[in-house]
This record gives structure tokens, C-alpha cells and sequence, in this order.
């Protein structure tokens, strides 16, 4: 995956008393939240697997209510516009930061595409695996078993979410959509009526802060931007933007495909 550096990172100041207690008042519930819903997930699962295979009816709702709790937590505001669509389906959104995942996940039961050296990740692997992400390699020969896993998800009912830009921005722009990410789609053995959904994530940053505050991209670490997110004393908000699906047979190929999810997502920035 290409790294975007198309700008200077956002500069923080050091964290003063205030700011600590602010990351610990946050930062302790938010620990608590997510691994302790996760040993719940896990067991859960447990019985979930063996008698619904793919399909998970119960645990979902376990990680949506981790992502709405995790916004109440950390103060910030959360706004859903338009619909989510019904049935099984792929969804695909600019990526702007590491609060994606909590941000898409809120409002609707998704499963994640990622490229494959995210499951050995510590942490975030772990949560990943859990959650039903699906891991996929770049890799020409292995794109017809990709294939197959995307037709075994979709016909167990789930919507899969890509981030076709290939990369992390600062939030207040849309790069391309990468064709390439949908050329799975056109493969005769799925359903030409298949259908898909763009979405735009539209950050607000806390006031008088950079307005790319919420933004993680290029070579910048995970640990400060995510203590800088705790340790603000005012947060900003979220806005989660469902355009109109579409149908994939509409659309000729996967360029023409590409370039209207990419049109539809930008207009949400605007």
C-alpha cells in the first residue's frame, strides 16, 4: 500500500497536567470498552460459529455498540445522513483516520477488507480477526480465491467496506479511487446486480485546532495522534454521509465504476 504524503503533519503541542487527566478519564473507559467487549465477542462467537458458520447474527451488534459507545466517551459528535443500504453489498468511504473503523462501524454492521499484514498487527490484528475483517493479498495469483471469499461473504449477507483510495489522507480531500480494487467485482461469478454504496466521512476539527486534527496519514505515529485525541479538551465531530447505491451493472468497467463512487463520496466534502 502506498503511504500518502501530501502535506506536513499536523503539529501538536505537549500535553500539560490537564491534558493527562483528560487522557486518562477517556482513555481508561475507552481501554475497558473495547477489550472487554471483545473477550464478550470472543465468547460469543464461540457458540455463534458452530451453529451459523459465516454468518454472524449476534456479534455485530456487540462491536456496533462498542463504536457508538467509544463517541460517547470521548465527547465527540456523531451525525449520520442518509440511509445505509439493506441486503448484502460493498461500501466503500474516504479514509481519513484510525476513527474510521469506529465512525463506519457505528451506524452500520460492516466487515472490512484489508490488505493481509494487518492480522499479524498486535492489537489491531487481534481486533480485526475478531470482527470478521476480511484479509486479502496483492497478488495477481491468488485473485480468484479473493474471488470466492468475497462470493462466500456476500452470500452470507454481509456488506463489505474498501477504502479505495489505498491509503490514509488528511480529511479534507478525496484522492482517487484506485480501479484496480474493483476488478474483483466484474468477475462473472458474482452477480451483476450487485449493488454498492460510497460514503463520505467529513470531520470537524475541535475548534481553533488544525482543521486536519482527526486526520493520520504518512509517517506519523499512532501513540501521539491518538493521545492527542484523548487529551483535547473540546472535541469536534463526525459526519457520516450514505449516498445512493448503485448497481454494478450499470457500469461498463471498473474505471467507470471507480470514478462515480470517487464523484459521489467528494461531493460529501463539499
Amino acid at each position: 500500500m502506498v503511504t500518502w504524503t501530501g502535506g506536513p503533519n499536523v503539529e501538536n503541542s505537549p500535553l500539560t497536567l490537564m491534558d493527562w487527566v483528560r487522557v486518562i478519564a477517556r482513555g481508561g473507559p475507552l481501554v475497558v470498552l473495547v477489550f472487554g467487549c471483545l473477550l464478550l465477542l470472543l465468547a460469543v462467537r464461540l457458540i455463534e460459529r458452530p451453529l451459523c458458520g459465516m454468518r454472524r447474527p449476534w456479534t455485530p451488534y456487540i462491536t456496533q455498540f462498542v463504536c457508538r459507545s467509544a463517541f460517547f466517551i470521548l465527547g465527540m459528535g456523531y451525525v449520520r445522513i442518509g440511509a445505509p443500504m439493506m441486503g448484502a453489498g460493498a461500501v466503500v468511504a474516504n479514509h481519513t483516520s484510525w476513527l474510521d473503523v469506529f465512525a463506519l462501524n457505528a451506524a452500520k454492521r460492516i466487515y472490512f477488507v484489508s490488505k493481509a499484514e494487518v492480522a499479524s498487527w498486535p492489537g489491531i490484528g487481534w481486533l480485526a480477526r475478531a470482527t470478521g475483517t476480511v484479509f486479502i493479498q496483492r497478488d495477481r495469483n491468488q485473485a480468484a480465491s479473493q474471488v470466492q471469499v468475497f462470493q462466500d461473504r456476500l452470500r452470507a449477507g454481509h456488506k463489505l467496506l474498501f477504502f479505495p483510495e489505498g491509503t490514509s489522507t488528511d480529511g479534507v480531500q478525496v484522492l482517487p479511487f484506485k480501479p484496480t480494487l474493483f476488478a474483483a467485482f466484474f468477475d462473472p461469478a458474482l452477480a451483476v446486480s450487485l449493488r454498492l454504496q460510497a460514503v463520505t466521512l467529513r470531520y470537524v476539527a475541535p475548534k481553533g485546532a488544525d482543521t486536519r486534527f482527526y486526520g493520520w496519514w504518512g509517517d506519523m505515529d499512532f501513540g501521539p495522534h491518538l493521545l492527542a485525541t484523548l487529551a483535547v479538551k473540546r472535541q469536534g465531530s463526525v459526519t457520516v454521509i450514505y449516498h445512493p447505491p448503485v448497481t454494478l451493472s450499470d457500469f461498463p468497467n471498473r474505471k467507470a465504476l471507480a470514478k462515480a463512487l470517487e464523484d459521489q463520496t467528494r461531493s460529501g466534502l463539499t
